[in-house]
């Protein structure tokens, strides 16, 4: 991290002035946080949490996600809810802090940027752990396990991919995700949407014919009438994913505790009832994904 003045302003100095605005904005605010009074790990020089543990920020657990994506993490009133920020709770718990979450974009999670600038703590943002991740981002274990799955009109007679590509049809995905990859490695160029509400958005305007995304969300989108009326997961693609947290690269006190959490959350049934909370139904069946508070 930056100590003197001389620094930043260097710092400052390589943000193009024409770049994107979303690119500025993303780029600044991880600039101002390299900027802050943290320690060479990126983490906050105040008083460390229980179990020796470092944070960004003392008292609390700052945690990095893309919102809307739920029932994963997604607005509710003043407040951010889902299943992921549960997941994390039962960290913030044991450390005995509150949790902070910050809205930023996905493409700076899934690099490792958010963390490793010390922006954040920990990344909970429905994240599949891949091999290409995990050389920038430290994951806990599993906590979630994924599926893609194919969202079109009701009357589209698509089945699988393979329709997709028979009919010559306009397919969807959002950027930056395992979802993306899977159907690009499928042979399939798709337009990429930045975020998951602008791609359900594509489809509904008719932009896209099909679109891919995670199981559970789809599945949250078509509890709503106004879209299940008129559309329908058409097809499952089991592509096998998890996810995990993730963290700075190195942080294993973090990522202890965040393990410690899970795995106890799993043995003594708070797990099965936090997934129930947000699915419908316990971990192994099909989720319903109707968010209950």
């Amino acid at each position: 991290m930056f100590h003197n003045e001389e620094a930043c302003v260097a710092l400052w100095s390589t943000i193009p002035r024409a770049a994107a605005i979303g690119t500025t904005a993303l780029a600044i605010t991880l600039a101002a946080s390299a900027c802050g009074s943290s320690d060479s790990d990126g983490t906050s020089t105040a008083a460390p949490a229980a179990g020796g543990v470092k944070l960004v920020n003392a008292g609390k657990i700052t945690t990095c996600t893309n919102i809307p994506y739920e029932p994963f993490e997604f607005n509710q009133g003043s407040d951010v809810v889902g299943f992921d920020v549960d997941i994390v709770n039962l960290a913030a718990k044991k450390l005995g802090v509150t949790q902070d979450i910050v809205d930023i974009d996905f493409a700076a999670i899934k690099s490792g940027a958010a963390m490793n600038s010390g922006k954040c703590d920990v990344a909970a943002a429905g994240m599949t752990i891949t091999d290409e991740r995990k050389q920038n981002i430290l994951f806990s274990v599993p906590y979630f396990d994924a599926t893609q799955s194919l969202m079109a009109k009701k009357d589209s007679g698509i089945t699988s991919l393979a329709d997709v590509k028979a009919k010559n049809l306009k397919l969807g995905a959002q950027a930056s995700t395992t979802g993306l990859d899977y159907v690009k490695k499928q042979g399939f160029n798709p337009v990429e949407y930045a975020d998951s509400p602008k791609e359900l958005l594509a489809l509904q305007t008719g932009q896209a014919d099909v679109i891919v995304q995670d199981l559970p969300v789809v599945q949250t989108w078509l509890k709503k009438p106004e879209i299940g009326a008129k559309f329908a997961q058409v097809a499952s693609l089991d592509t096998g994913e998890q996810y995990g947290i993730g963290m700075k690269k190195g942080n294993t006190a973090l990522a202890t505790v965040i393990n410690d959490a899970i795995t106890a959350a799993k043995a003594d049934g708070t797990y099965n009832a936090i997934y129930k909370k947000w699915f419908g139904t316990e971990p192994g069946a099909t989720p319903s994904a109707t968010p209950t508070s």
